[in-house]
């Protein structure tokens, strides 16, 4: 029983402590936080600082001329008073929390020089512009900070009022105590409002341009669909014909040699293989998640075919030889798509601009990276003109960088061209 009772409570009042110096750090900031200018129209952007600039002009001159001829309060004092309650308006646009203690400030140094010339009937601690000029500072604070600390903001505000008339009072002086709890009041009610409203409308816009963001991607996919059906009807019609010829032409010819026929059966398979790539790539084209795994239709050739593409090469007429060297192993299908994309690239650059050449390709399994290199030599015959718009390298360049790896192009020393490539293993280390 007495080891319960002398417990200590140590997480209420954690809590507390918790509280007590979240609201000293809310109420004890510099913090910049300017008021927010109108979105539209532009020209107006800057209309409420206008606006609150001239009011604190109006509240200078304003205090100035009450403490002079309503309370009799003369020399340089109401000037300074002045000042600093328009300086505090100002600073209200900028920094809050600041310009309200400012306020207070302006408004004690009103209250103490006038306390000695408060006549009956005239107001006190506030003169009746302070207290207006006053709530224009709660206003803009309200305006922008979180609602509890506009509620510890107005509560002391008015706890100041009460205070002051409790112990303070002059003689025959009116009270403004009621007066100061309704408008402080009202104006917290009313800053709350509206900041509550700005934020809502604030939601509104980030939600109309994720609307617009998700229209706008829609209309993208409808347009990739109908270039990807356009692409079918013309190219798969072409393709459909050069299989067909193929298959036609050894019956058109009397005795075709052997040579003759082989020739055109891997012109038909490689017409009925592109095709089959284009259909896949049409499959690409018109799903929403081309990039998914798990889309059938998403083409994945990986190096387990590069002999394949090396034989097809070399029925084309080209002297290919490759080396592998490390241990071969699976990777990514990312790196693996990307490595084949790169080596059947700098192959077809090589049918085209290096006929009668010799390449090697290379292929080196690292411990982090893999390899490529595809190096050919000089050509034996011109190359006939190209039809291509020579954004194969650049294509080649994006496919290794979006991995994070390196590829570098360029003529070889002896004649010929070379182009290298390293590819992470694991893309998403190489890019953190």
């Amino acid at each position: 029983m007495t080891e319960l009772s002398s417990a200590p409570a140590h997480p209420a009042g954690s809590g507390g402590r918790a509280v007590l110096r979240g609201l000293a750090a809310d109420l004890f900031t510099l913090e910049w936080n300017p008021l927010p200018r109108l979105s539209r129209p532009r020209w107006l952007a800057w209309l409420p600082h206008a606006v609150v600039g001239y009011l604190a002009l109006f509240f200078t001159f304003l205090t100035t001329e009450q403490l002079s001829d309503h309370y009799g309060v003369t020399g340089g004092y109401p000037l300074l008073a002045a000042l600093a309650t328009g300086a505090s308006i100002v600073l209200a646009m900028f920094r809050p929390i600041a310009a309200w203690w400012l306020a207070l400030l302006a408004g004690t140094l009103v209250a103490v020089r006038t306390h000695d010339h408060v006549g009956p009937g005239q107001s006190w601690p506030w003169t009746p512009g302070g207290m207006i000029g006053f709530g224009l500072v709660l206003m803009l604070v309200a305006l922008r900070v979180p609602p509890r600390v506009t509620a510890v903001v107005v509560g002391l505000s008015v706890a100041f009022t009460g205070l002051a008339e409790l112990l303070f009072k002059p003689p025959g002086a009116q009270s403004v105590a009621l007066a100061d709890l309704v408008l402080f009041g009202f104006i917290g009610v009313l800053g709350y409002a509206l900041r509550a409203t700005r934020l809502a409308r604030t939601k509104l816009v980030e939600q109309e341009t994720l609307t617009e963001e998700e229209r706008s991607r829609r209309t993208l996919l409808e347009e990739r669909s109908r270039i990807a059906r356009e692409l079918h009807d013309v190219v798969a019609h072409h393709m459909s014909v050069i299989s067909i010829q193929a298959q036609v032409a050894p019956h058109l010819v009397e005795n075709p040699s052997e040579e003759l026929k082989e020739n055109l059966a891997g012109i038909r398979e490689n017409a009925l293989e592109a095709l089959t790539e284009l259909r896949r790539v049409l499959g690409v084209l018109r799903s929403e998640h081309p990039d998914d795994p798990a889309n059938p239709h998403h083409p994945q050739p990986s190096l387990a075919e590069l002999e394949g593409l090396v034989d097809n090469v070399r029925s084309a007429g080209l002297d290919v030889t490759t080396e592998v060297a490390g241990v071969r192993r699976p990777l990514a299908p990312g790196v693996e798509l990307t490595a084949y994309r790169i080596v059947q690239e700098a192959l077809s650059n090589c049918l085209r601009h290096a006929p009668g050449s010799r390449v090697e390709v290379g292929i080196a399994y690292g411990p982090r990276e893999l390899h490529l290199c595809i190096a050919n030599s000089a050509p034996s015959r011109p190359a006939p003109p190209s039809q291509g718009a020579g954004h194969g390298l650049l294509g080649m360049r994006e496919r290794a960088g979006m991995l994070g790896g390196e590829l570098a192009a360029g003529p070889r020393p002896g004649g010929g061209y070379e182009v290298s490539a390293v590819l992470p293993m694991d893309p998403e280390t190489k890019k953190g």
